[in-house]
């Protein structure tokens, strides 16, 4: 039985790393009166869905497309949220 997931992934940069637009939206909330923004990092969210036999799959293959292509793991760190929306018998 295949099973319909849905992923909401978060990537951020790590503390490490400089953000000039996390910077620079601080900035500008300043200009507008918000002095009480103590800090701004600017990061990234996806959804995605996808069809695994099991959740155990279906997070490995997260893990994969997190580290190849939606982000950089030498600069950023990931985490993702894994629903499973529909199961059915049969191809989706």
């Amino acid at each position: 039985m295949l099973r319909k997931y849905q992923a909401k992934i978060f990537v951020t940069l790590r503390p490490s790393v400089l953000d000039p637009a996390g910077t620079a939206v601080q900035s500008g909330l300043k200009q507008l009166g918000y002095s009480n923004v103590e800090s701004c990092r600017i990061g990234k969210y996806i959804e995605l869905t996808l069809i695994s036999p099991d959740e155990k799959g279906a997070r490995r293959d997260l893990e994969v497309m997190c580290d190849q292509m939606l982000a950089n793991p030498v600069i950023e760190n990931y985490r993702f949220d894994l629903i499973e929306v529909e199961s059915q018998t049969g191809v989706f």
